[in-house]
C-alpha cells in the first residue's frame, strides 16, 4: 500500500488557511519594483544602544540558556516599566515570563486556560493568529463585530449579546491590529461590571500599548478587580523596533502562571539569551528612543490618512498601532480583487480585509510603519488606481 500522508494530517490543521498577511507579502517580494504597506514591521533599525547591548552579551560569552522564566533582570525591568507608566503591578519572580514574542505568549494563555469546547470572545477585525489560535487550543471563537462607527471598541452590550454558558475569555488587543482602534479607562469601566458579572478572564494583547496617539493607554489590568482576572501579554517588536529579537513577555496572577510555565518550558525552554540582553537594555535606557519613533509614527499616520482620504477612501482616524483601514466599498470590488489588482496594476502591496474576519471584508490593513517617501508614493498610486476603478464602473 502507498504511503499516503495526507491521511495522518489533523483536520484541525487542515481546514486551517494559511496567513492572509504572509500570502500578500509573498506576492510583492516575488515583483519587481513593488511598494509594500503590507508588513505591520518597524522600518527603523533597532537603536545602536540595544543592538550594542546584544553584541556585548555574545562578545561576554552569554550564549547559553537563561533560566525558563528569562533573565531575572530584565523581568524586574519589565515589572518597574508596567507600574511606572500604566500602573500595573505583577511580581517579576513568579508572575512574569519572557517569551518567544508575544505570539508565544498568546499560544501559552489559550492553552493554559481553554478546555474543548469553551467560547472566547473575540472582537473583529482582529488579528489574523487569535482565531487560529483559539482553534488549535481547542477552544470556540465568538465573534464580536465592531464598525468603523465607533472606533472599533467594544460595549457592555456587544459582549452581553454573545455571552453564553459556555463563554470562558475575552480576548482584546487594543490599540488594535488592523483597525488601529483604542479603548479608553471610561470605555474599560463599562464592560468591567459585564466581565465580572459573568467571571470572564481576559487575555490582553497591548503589543502596541506605546503606540496610543490620542491620549495615554489604559491596561484593563490595572482597573479595580481585573489584575488578577487578566492576563497580559506584551513584547519589546512594535514600540522598540525589536522585530526579529523575538522577545515579549506574559504576566499573569501565580495559579495562572504556574501552567503556561509548564508549557513554556517543555516547547521552548528560554527566549533567545541574546535577546534578552538587548531588551533589557531597551527597557533601562531605550525610551527616548522609543518616544522618538513613536513621534514619527503619527506623523505617517496623518499622512497616510490624508493621502487615503485624497486617494477616495473612507477611513477611521488611527488612534494607535500603525494601521490604517480604509473602506474601499466605493469601488465595488471585494478586498481579494481590489489588492491583486493594485498589486499588479500599480505594484502596491496591501492586504485584503477578510483575513482578520468576515467583517473585514470591504476593508484594506495599510501599514504606515515605512519611510514618509514611501507611503506618499504608494498613495499617489492607490488615488490614481481607485480613479480608474471608479470611472470604469
Amino acid at each position: 500500500m502507498a504511503f499516503d500522508a495526507k491521511e495522518f494530517i489533523s483536520p484541525v490543521i487542515r481546514d486551517m488557511p494559511p496567513s492572509g498577511i504572509r500570502r500578500f507579502f509573498g506576492l510583492a517580494a516575488e515583483m519587481k519594483d513593488v511598494i509594500s504597506l503590507g508588513i505591520g514591521e518597524p522600518d527603523f533599525v533597532t537603536p545602536d544602544k540595544m543592538r550594542n547591548a546584544g553584541i556585548a552579551s555574545l562578545q561576554a560569552g552569554k550564549t547559553g540558556y537563561t533560566s525558563n522564566a528569562g533573565l531575572l533582570e530584565l523581568r524586574e525591568a519589565i515589572a518597574e516599566y508596567l507600574a511606572n507608566r500604566f500602573d500595573v503591578h505583577y511580581d517579576p519572580k513568579n508572575e512574569i515570563m519572557i517569551t518567544v514574542g508575544a505570539s508565544e505568549a498568546v499560544d501559552l494563555a489559550l492553552r493554559a486556560i481553554i478546555n474543548p469546547g469553551d467560547e472566547v470572545l473575540l472582537p473583529e477585525p482582529c488579528y489574523v493568529c487569535y482565531r487560529p489560535g483559539i482553534i488549535m487550543a481547542r477552544g470556540v471563537p465568538v465573534t464580536v463585530e465592531t464598525t468603523d462607527a465607533n472606533g472599533f471598541k467594544i460595549t457592555p452590550e456587544m459582549l452581553e449579546e454573545k455571552i453564553t454558558p459556555k463563554t470562558k475569555a475575552l480576548l482584546i488587543n487594543y490599540p488594535g491590529n488592523p483597525c488601529g482602534g483604542i479603548m479608553t479607562k471610561e470605555d474599560f469601566e463599562a464592560i468591567v461590571p459585564v466581565i465580572i458579572k459573568h467571571n470572564l478572564i481576559v487575555i490582553t494583547d497591548e503589543i502596541y500599548a506605546e503606540l496610543t496617539y490620542e491620549g495615554k493607554h489604559t491596561s484593563i489590568a490595572s482597573l479595580p478587580g481585573m489584575r488578577d482576572r487578566t492576563i497580559l501579554i506584551s513584547g519589546v517588536s512594535k514600540a522598540f523596533a525589536m522585530t526579529g529579537w523575538r522577545i515579549g513577555y506574559v504576566c499573569a496572577n501565580n495559579d495562572i502562571y504556574e501552567q503556561m510555565y509548564k508549557i513554556h518550558q517543555y516547547i521552548i525552554m528560554s527566549a533567545p539569551t541574546m535577546g534578552q540582553y538587548a531588551a533589557l537594555e531597551a527597557f533601562r535606557n531605550g525610551m527616548d528612543d522609543m518616544e522618538y519613533m513613536v513621534g514619527e509614527y503619527k506623523k505617517r499616520r496623518d499622512l497616510i490618512t490624508a493621502g487615503l482620504r485624497e486617494a477616495g477612501l473612507s477611513l477611521f482616524l488611527p488612534k494607535g498601532a500603525f494601521y490604517a483601514f480604509p473602506s474601499i466599498q466605493v469601488t465595488g470590488l471585494s478586498s481579494e480583487d481590489f489588492c491583486m489588482r493594485l498589486l499588479n496594476e500599480k505594484r502596491v502591496a496591501v492586504v485584503p480585509g477578510y483575513p482578520f474576519g468576515d467583517c473585514g471584508e470591504g476593508f484594506v490593513r495599510c501599514s504606515y510603519a515605512y519611510s514618509v517617501e514611501h507611503i506618499k508614493e504608494a498613495c499617489s498610486r492607490i488615488g490614481e488606481f481607485v480613479q480608474e476603478v471608479t470611472a470604469n464602473k
